[in-house]
């Protein structure tokens, strides 16, 4: 099973192919696609450039991303990984 991810054109964030095909903001909300359903995604996905930048596919399970991009796209989705810790004085 895959979802498609990518950017957002207009702020950088990260944004997933939702069930109709539309950018949704959430990982839960991602639609996900079996075979050549996936490839056909990442197909649309390419021909909107003002919707997804650099669209790509992911290998996922129920809960989130699985395999050796498990790290890479729990990172994308939640931010920074350094938080707050550069704000201290």
């Amino acid at each position: 099973m895959k979802i498609l991810t990518a950017n957002r054109l207009s702020d950088g964030r990260v944004i997933y192919a939702g069930v109709t095909g539309r950018p949704v903001s959430s990982f839960g909300q991602a639609a996900r696609f079996v075979g050549e359903a996936a490839d056909r995604a990442l197909e649309r996905a390419l021909l909107e450039p003002s919707e997804f930048v650099g669209p790509y596919l992911v290998n996922v399970e129920v809960h989130g991303p699985s395999g050796r991009d498990r790290l890479k796209e729990t990172i994308r989705a939640r931010g920074p990984t350094v938080g707050h810790s550069l704000d201290h004085a």
